[in-house]
């Protein structure tokens, strides 16, 4: 282990009997001659890796990966069955919502019996008391028992306690999301300080987003092994990637439909760069919604529109043929309209389109699809850092300013 490393992973398993039939009685245990029926499972398998002393370390992947599992052998809660794990200073783990509270004690109780288990001595938690309650934010509510608490509230004080022991590795497990924003705004400026002061930071969590931005490395496991390790926009990324599920290419059903059915529209498809209809495309790429119609009868001057929201709701673009000064005189029988896009400069997300044929006042709807087609794109070029859209900017130095101070003669002759 070297001196700057704060935790050293060596080819570390875990595994857990899963049972099938347990001995309910003393009949059943002599039936089955004192077995009970299970099987061994491997939650973690041969997992190797080391993180650096002053590192924020991410654990990521999917339910069930062994993540948590890991987390609580670091944490010394559960012990190997082979393998070794070293750890270097003071650990404070926060694994579960309120993991050592006592429900029939108030707040205050609970903070004094929290902080001697984590190894802080009475003097010690009463000058740092004032500065817990306040971190949490429970000043109200400190003598009150924490079986009335909330879910926020228990983890808002069982964070504080922990983050308080001063501890040189503080172990951390899908606790971030828990809060309000205050709560949250408050952790990320203490993960702040524990970085300046040197400190090590374990964390699991699914939202990918703060692990990008907090962590300085990330391990992905998947069933258990060490899938990989590196940056976190690199590993995140690549986990994003995989997790993406397959969907239907075309539109068949929206999430709602209304409209005076003069004109329908019978598909909604994503075109992608291969010139097939997709749901995966890439930031960047080249790709064209096209819309399949069937008019019942002539219709003069229709007016094709989309609309597109991130999964959150969030509206992010339309458009429609009126406003692109592009309406065709009339429309009969069957037919489909495009829109080109000749890169989509969308970041990394889940997004839904929305489409519409309308009359040219825009006032009557033929028909209206609701979030008719879900689509997912990936990371492409260009490579940005966040948000929903791209804008492809580029980085870099002004040219100097140079100033020009004219030189002005004084009384004695000399300038």
């Amino acid at each position: 282990m070297s001196s700057e490393s704060a935790v050293v992973v060596d080819d570390v398993s875990k595994r857990f009997r899963l049972y099938s039939e347990r001995n309910q009685s003393l009949k059943a245990a002599l039936m089955r001659h004192g077995r009970a029926r299970y099987e061994e499972f491997w939650a973690v398998r041969e997992v190797s890796l080391e993180i650096k002393q002053g590192a924020t370390y991410g654990l990521v992947g999917e339910n069930g990966s062994g993540k948590s599992t890991l987390l609580k052998c670091i944490a010394k809660i559960l012990r190997p069955d082979r393998g070794t794990i070293r750890t270097t200073g003071k650990l404070a783990a926060l694994l579960e919502l309120g993991s050592g509270f006592h429900p029939e004690l108030s707040g205050r109780e609970n903070v004094f019996l929290n902080g001697s288990i984590l190894g802080l001595s009475k003097r010690e938690l009463t000058s740092r008391f004032d500065e817990i309650v306040g971190f949490a934010g429970l000043e109200q509510f400190i003598d009150q028992p924490v079986k009335n608490y909330s879910s926020g509230m228990y983890v808002r004080l069982g964070f504080s306690v922990a983050i308080n022991v001063d501890p040189d590795v503080l172990l951390v497990d899908e606790v971030l999301a828990v809060g309000d924003a205050v709560f949250q705004r408050r952790c990320q400026e203490k993960f702040s300080e524990f970085r300046r002061a040197g400190k090590t930071v374990v964390v699991v969590s699914h939202a990918m987003e703060t692990v990008r931005t907090m962590c300085d490395e990330v391990a992905w496991l998947e069933h258990g092994r060490l899938l990989r390790t590196g940056r976190p926009d690199e590993v995140v990324d690549a986990y994003v990637d995989e997790g993406r599920e397959d969907r239907e290419v075309s539109s068949e059903q929206a999430e709602s439909r209304w409209g005076s059915g003069e004109v329908r529209l019978s598909a909604v498809q994503l075109i992608g760069p291969a010139g097939q209809p997709t749901t995966h495309v890439r930031t960047g790429d080249p790709v064209t919604i096209r819309l399949h119609y069937l008019a019942r009868k002539r219709i003069a001057q229709p007016v094709f529109g989309l609309a597109m929201e991130s999964l959150e709701g969030v509206y992010v673009w339309a458009h429609n043929t009126r406003d692109a000064q592009w309406v065709p005189d009339a429309i009969e029988g069957t037919g489909s309209v495009d829109l080109t896009i000749d890169r989509l400069m969308l970041q990394p997300g889940t997004f839904d389109l929305t489409a519409s044929v309308v009359t040219y006042d825009t006032t009557h709807a033929y028909d209206f699809l609701r979030r008719c087609l879900r689509f997912d794109v990936d990371h492409g070029t260009p490579r940005e850092s966040g948000g929903l859209v791209a804008l492809g900017g580029r980085w870099g130095f002004s040219p100097p300013t140079v100033l020009v101070v004219a030189a002005t003669e004084t009384t004695d002759g000399t300038s």
